[in-house]
């Protein structure tokens, strides 16, 4: 009888002590932004998130979503603040606060050149998911539409064309390249002059995205 009862302890022993050792793994599940690998260690909240555009790729606004009309920059980059980032399935969200262009060209006729591109209004918000096709939606901030501010150079002088979007944007994250990038996502012109499209359509691809707030600054990758 007493063997038994050692016996049954021990079982129920060990029984709790399993228990005990799955219950954090479970609990451990990958974030959905995660540095160096997927399901590596979870991008922390305030940790910075930065990118230029992906090797080989130009930034550009077009006049029309299949257009090659327009203005195209060799140079681009974004600075991002991780502000959520729960456990996966789910979304993780980031706070936008700056984002460049530069070495800009233009072929519409009447413009000499590209004086300056400026992102204002900011910061976005830029809400990143793990669901089918890694989905990206960028959406205003309360200082206003999405706005973009670009300064032509002309015959007759230095235009400005302002373009908002006063709603969103989409665009997807790529774990292959840790990339994010936009595609045709469409801006409408609120002031400036004939030369001036009335839909500036923007496309970049940014990556890779890496987070400068951890040592080696490491990739990041939707899980």
């Amino acid at each position: 009888m007493h063997i038994r009862r050692t016996l049954g302890t021990a079982a129920l022993t060990a029984l709790a002590l399993a228990a005990t050792a799955v219950g954090p793994a479970q609990a451990d599940a990958a974030a959905v932004l995660t540095t160096g690998s997927l399901g590596g260690p979870a991008a922390a909240v305030g940790d910075v998130l930065t990118a230029s555009l992906l090797s080989g790729t130009a930034a550009t606004f077009y006049d029309g979503a299949t257009s090659t009309n327009g203005i195209s920059c060799a140079n681009s980059s974004f600075s991002a603040t991780v502000t959520a980032n729960p456990a996966a399935p789910g979304n993780a969200v980031e706070q936008l606060n700056t984002q460049t262009f530069d070495s800009c060209t233009s072929n519409v006729l009447g413009v000499t050149g590209v004086q300056s591109i400026s992102v204002d209004n900011l910061s976005y918000t830029n809400t990143v998911g793990d669901s089918a096709g890694n989905p990206v939606t960028l959406s205003p901030g309360t200082a206003g539409p999405m706005q973009t501010t670009v300064v032509l150079n002309t015959v007759l002088g230095s235009v400005n064309c302002v373009y908002q979007q006063a709603t969103s944007i989409s665009g997807t994250t790529d774990n292959t390249a840790t990339s994010i990038g936009f595609a045709a996502q469409p801006f409408a012109l609120t002031s400036g002059s004939g030369l001036c499209f009335q839909t500036g359509y923007f496309t970049a691809t940014y990556g890779p995205v890496t987070d400068t707030s951890v040592a080696g600054s490491p990739a990041i990758y939707v899980n």
